[in-house]
């Protein structure tokens, strides 16, 4: 008799597991995302591509995936677990720094029956995760599971950007980004990125992102997630904690730099030594305890709040301690010389007797290998007052009017006529204002490229015809003149 009630009550218990866990897998969608691929090297060109992904549904019949997923997308489709039918689905907001975006989809009869997955907290080291998702090498969705391998601050690969990430030793692959890793059947992370050549590491968005975001977009957009706008160099070394009047108890960062435009500029200074954040004291090394005996990057206490708030921080200067309250205001394209990597648009670019101009961009950067190391160096710098944009002569179309200059490509631009400029729109306007037989273009070793105006403007739709171009310039600088009918 006890037998049979430990029989039943066991099949009871695989019931009711199966059956939540069926009621999670409802929620599992799989994506797939028809893409526009710009050509920076070639920015008048594009081509198509599809892929896939996956997603969760979550409250607000609403889709949870990857920006990754979308990014560049022309048309986007999503299928329900268990489910051959596909419905049309839109971006309604996307975080390309946090590498997070959510799906609508018009027609609600997608939704019937799902039961959205809900958030859970931070998870802890070793906690066990399921991800799924629908990964390379089937069709059908894939569970994976394994545990929660660290915490801590990760680049993101899709922006560049560094923020908490959850690493895992379930299998991921592609097509599972965008997908959720579970836990107790809630969401704690969502699936974003792998370590190539490696033994199962991959990388989870964690729900404290995922909640940001959604935070954020409460207002009907997306402003992003906040950067200080400071160069900090770590204080381990004795002689220059010394140096600073750091006591043997005393830890914390110094602020080397600080940008032109930074929200700190004129509260802090170079030389202040940064001890805490929002109450949370800095280590030598630049690390936060963000529970007990785990550490990460201090930004984490700024990633926490969203643009426009502020955070206290406590400051060590001259040896006085003082606190001083950071107003949020900046992002890092704001603070960038070089911007952070661009989806969602084609290239910027201008084309003038075949020579080709664009800003320098992080995707310009990553598509050559052209005189990539020199160029390089600019993504490492702060923009100034003088200088907030790099442009550069892409390439040139060879034909009559460029002999001998048909070598150059990737070249960085410093004056034109003469005079200096602080950003490709002010170098577009002074190329279509400037006067006189030439155009003069300088590096900042005083290397020139002369351009004839007549000659290049006479020979100009030749030249565009004879490389297929349609047009001169990239979609953004194509605006009418007042009070004419044709583009600039």
């Amino acid at each position: 008799m006890k037998l049979l009630i430990t029989l039943l009550l066991g099949t009871l218990f695989l019931t009711a597991g199966t059956t939540e866990e069926e009621i999670a897998k409802q929620a599992i969608v799989k994506i797939y995302t028809t893409f526009k691929a710009p050509n920076y090297q070639e920015p008048w060109n594009s081509s198509m591509a599809s892929a896939t992904g996956s997603g969760a549904i979550i409250e607000g019949k609403r889709i949870l995936t990857n920006a990754h997923v979308v990014a560049n997308h022309t048309f986007i489709e999503v299928e329900r677990y268990g489910e051959r039918k596909r419905y049309i689905a839109k971006v309604k907001f996307v975080s390309h720094q946090a590498d997070l975006a959510l799906l609508e989809v018009e027609d609600e009869t997608f939704f019937n029956g799902v039961t959205p997955l809900q958030f859970d907290g931070l998870p802890q080291i070793e906690q066990k995760v399921v991800v799924y998702g629908y990964p390379m090498g089937g069709s059908t969705l894939s569970a994976t599971i394994g545990v929660v391998s660290r915490i801590e601050h990760h680049r993101y690969s899709h922006s560049g950007e560094k923020f908490l990430a959850i690493q895992v030793d379930a299998a991921v692959n592609p097509g599972n980004s965008g997908g959720p890793a579970l836990s107790n059947g809630k969401i704690v992370g969502v699936v974003m990125q792998v370590i190539k050549r490696s033994q199962n590491i991959g990388y989870l968005v964690p729900v404290m992102m995922v909640k940001h975001f959604l935070k954020d977009i409460e207002d009907g957009k997306c402003d992003g997630f906040a950067d200080l706008g400071l160069t900090t160099q770590k204080m381990e070394n004795p002689a220059i904690r010394h140096y600073y009047h750091m006591d043997e108890n005393e830890t914390g960062k110094l602020v080397a730099e600080i940008v032109y435009n930074s929200s700190l500029k004129g509260i802090l200074k170079k030389g202040d030594i940064l001890t805490a954040i929002d109450g949370h004291k800095i280590e030598n090394d630049g690390t936060i305890a963000f529970r007990p005996h785990e550490f990460t990057d201090f930004n984490y206490y700024v990633d926490r709040y969203q643009m426009h708030q502020s955070v206290e921080l406590e400051v060590l200067r001259n040896g006085e301690k003082m606190k001083v309250d950071a107003n949020l205001t900046n992002t890092a394209d704001d603070i960038l010389l070089v911007k952070t990597t661009r989806y969602d648009r084609m290239p910027t670019y201008y084309i003038y007797g075949g020579y080709v101009f664009s800003p320098l961009t992080r995707n310009l950067l990553l598509s050559t290998n052209r005189n990539r190391l020199a160029l390089s160096y600019f993504a490492t710098q702060w923009p100034t007052k003088e200088k907030k944009e790099v442009v550069v002569l892409l390439k040139v179309l060879a034909s009559d009017i460029s002999r001998g200059n048909n070598g150059f490509a990737m070249w960085p631009i410093e004056k034109i006529n003469g005079e200096t400029f602080d950003s490709f729109k002010t170098f577009f306007e002074k190329f279509n204002n400037a006067e006189g037989q030439y155009v003069v273009l300088e590096d900042k070793d005083g290397v020139r490229v002369v351009i004839d105006r007549k000659e290049a403007e006479t020979k100009q739709k030749k030249i565009l015809d004879k490389y297929n171009i349609e047009y001169d310039r990239s979609i953004d600088l194509r605006k009418k003149r007042p009070g004419s009918n044709e583009a600039q």
